[in-house]
């Protein structure tokens, strides 16, 4: 056996350990804010997920607690010198105002603190993970009309597997594949709730 190259080699994993350890402790590390741009990826994609339709005039509402929800997450597969950072309402926000939601609703426009519409909808993240290779969203969703309640419902989906882009794309990809996953669950979602809603709303006639 040739200790010398053994030698060498559980050098090169301590070093990497060490490099790793560094990196965590002294704050070289390298953040992705994965809601940055998320507007525009979603305008690039414009049309990619058709939602069914609903005539539902209604102000939304994000709880507090996911306005200001942050999740991060190392993936081994990218490097663990990058941090990728999750910031679900911002997300959400962005998704509700955009094209492809606007024209699922009859109206929908986020509440300024009076009620502008009959409708209320209002959003409360419970959880969100990024493991697997995949988003994992737990959203709970509830509809007032009228001041009644007429759907309250936890919805979870899972984002498509970006497993491939991760491997091959490396830190480049990292970013598009975290946003490609959860712009899937949140839609999955949103088609769920739209389909719910119409069975409660005629129930509630």
């Amino acid at each position: 056996m040739n200790y010398k190259n053994k030698d060498i080699k559980l050098n090169k994993i301590h070093l990497s350990a060490i490099l790793l350890t560094l990196s965590l402790v002294t704050g070289c590390t390298i953040k992705h804010p994965v809601a940055k741009d998320y507007s525009q990826y979603l305008a690039n994609n414009k049309g990619e997920f058709v939602l069914p339709k609903t005539t539902i005039e209604a102000d939304y509402e994000i709880a507090s607690a996911t306005e200001t929800h942050k999740y991060e997450f190392r993936a081994a597969t990218v490097g663990y010198a990058h941090l990728w950072i999750v910031e679900f309402g911002d997300m959400l926000d962005a998704t509700l105002k955009s094209d492809d939601v606007q024209a699922a609703f009859g109206k929908l426009s986020k509440s300024n603190g009076s009620q502008q519409n009959p409708g209320l909808l209002r959003f409360n993240l419970e959880n969100y993970e990024f493991k697997d290779h995949m988003a994992h969203v737990s959203l709970n969703i509830s509809l007032e009309q009228n001041g009644k309640t007429v759907l309250n419902k936890t919805y979870h989906a899972k984002g498509k597997s970006q497993g491939g882009k991760m491997f091959f794309g490396g830190p480049f990809a990292m970013k598009n594949a975290t946003q490609q996953s959860t712009k899937f669950a949140i839609d999955e979602i949103l088609r769920d709730f739209i389909n719910d809603s119409k069975a409660a709303t005629v129930a509630a006639m």
